[in-house]
């Protein structure tokens, strides 16, 4: 009989003290002091058997929100996106499903073979030569890039846009403490960069302007602008950081002249779950190559003439000299980047195209339909599948009503832009129905008055 895991018994403890030569688990711990450990009861229930474990539980994950259940609006860098069932057949292959660092290629094949493609997809996606094997999420892929800017540069200042991801601007902050890099940040402009501050800010002490395309508030921002500005200045590094299933219809930032381009893939086969865990994508030029975080899977041939992959540029700290790794990133998001890999596979490029351009049609009737129902439209700017609405009331009170009515509402911006309270801001995908939208549209009109 197959057991999921393997309870131990007190034979099997008294074995083990018996072959280490202890006599209890006490003893065990006997080097701790007295003094420094912990006296009493842990606050603590007391323990049941499986089946009630399982049941309650259950009863407990029965009580959260499920988008099976709820039409979300949601989005703010996690969205909800066609998954492919083929995606979970692959992941939860226990070749993949297991699977840590490919660094014996001789048996991982498979693995290594699934990064290339995603490297592959990225670099075709994102108009650049060059892709990482996938990081920890958008966030720290954009940081990541902040940083390798200064170093590149050999500068210390970096414009950053206010229609960055407020979470995204947080972490570049964390980074570039660590390395005494300054952070400067260009205001908006009817929710797009202002470009007359960008301009006033760039001169030849900047290492690196950081523009989201779409932005924040799902504008499609002038990159053609933004380059022209930054070509200017010597050495300055044009960074953009894209959601990559935007690039499946927009321009990719690579035609721009962008340097790197970094972005999330979570909206490739992977669920939102709370949030996490995602999977990062870093691209760049072939001068960069070797200064890209993480590293970079290749392909080659064995001595057969057989093609085979093998992990090869590998820039951080663990494979060469500490003082030479240009990151600390150790492991990367090798099962989420399979997920993206299977799921952009599967959706095909001519399906990825249509998916996007979904995106953008549904995005639209939902927003023409509630200036009907006289929900005021903050911008008429192009965008891609979100937009800014602005409410009667409070974001977080109107949330609450729509949650009652089975809908999740969009994004609250005045938690991160308080100068924008009663600013939803709503995402709407592909897999929302008409009959979806139209109940949105109509609960948040009567909610909205």
């Amino acid at each position: 009989m197959e057991f999921r895991y393997l309870p131990m018994t007190e034979t099997d403890k008294q074995e083990m003290f018996d072959a280490i030569g202890v006599t209890s688990t006490e003893e065990l711990f006997s080097d701790i002091p007295d003094s420094v450990r912990f006296k009493g009861e842990l606050n603590l229930k007391k323990p049941v058997n499986e089946y009630e474990l399982k049941k309650e539980l259950t009863a407990m994950a029965a009580k959260n929100a499920s988008l099976k259940q709820y039409s979300s609006f949601l989005g703010a860098g996690v969205y909800d996106h066609f998954i492919p069932s083929v995606v979970d057949h692959v992941i939860s292959r226990s070749e993949f499903y297991t699977a840590y660092t490919p660094y014996q290629p001789e048996i991982s094949q498979g693995e290594l073979q699934a990064i290339f493609e995603f490297q592959t997809m990225i670099s075709e996606l994102t108009g650049m030569p060059v892709a990482n094997s996938s990081m920890y999420d958008g966030g720290t892929s954009l940081a990541e890039a902040v940083n390798l800017s200064a170093a590149q540069t050999k500068k210390k200042k970096v414009l950053v846009s206010k229609a960055v991801h407020p979470e995204s601007r947080a972490v570049i902050e964390t980074y570039a403490r660590g390395q005494n890099v300054e952070i400067v940040e260009i205001g908006l402009d009817n929710g797009l960069t202002d470009l007359n501050q960008l301009e006033e800010e760039l001169d030849d002490t900047i290492a690196g302007v950081v523009i989201q395309y779409p932005n924040f508030f799902g504008q499609i921002e002038p990159l053609k602008k933004v380059e022209e500005l930054i070509s200017q200045q010597k050495k300055t590094m044009f960074i953009v950081s894209s959601n990559p299933l935007a690039l499946g219809f927009l321009t990719p930032p690579g035609e721009f002249g962008a340097d790197i381009v970094v972005g999330d893939t979570q909206v490739f086969g992977i669920p939102a779950q709370f949030g996490g865990p995602h999977c990062g994508y870093f691209a760049t030029t072939e001068k960069l190559m070797r200064k890209v975080p993480g590293r970079l899977v290749g392909q080659t041939k064995d001595e057969d003439g057989v093609r085979g992959f093998v992990l090869t540029l590998q820039a951080r700290e663990q494979h060469i000299r500490r003082d030479k790794a240009t990151s600390n990133i150790c492991s990367n998001q090798a099962l989420n980047a399979l997920a993206s890999s299977v799921a952009m596979s599967s959706i095909g490029k001519h399906g990825l195209k249509k998916m996007a351009s979904l995106n953008m049609q549904k995005a639209r009737y939902a927003k023409s339909q509630l200036k009907e129902a006289k929900v005021e439209i903050v911008s008429e700017s192009p965008f891609f599948n979100e937009f800014v609405v602005k409410l009667s009331d409070s974001v977080s009170k109107i949330n609450k009503k729509l949650f009652e009515k089975g809908i999740i509402g969009g994004y609250d911006l005045a938690r991160d832009y308080p100068e924008l309270e009663g600013h939803m801001l709503v995402a709407v995908t592909e897999i929302r129905t008409k009959e979806e939208i139209d109940t949105f549209v109509k609960e948040l009109g009567d909610i909205n008055g």
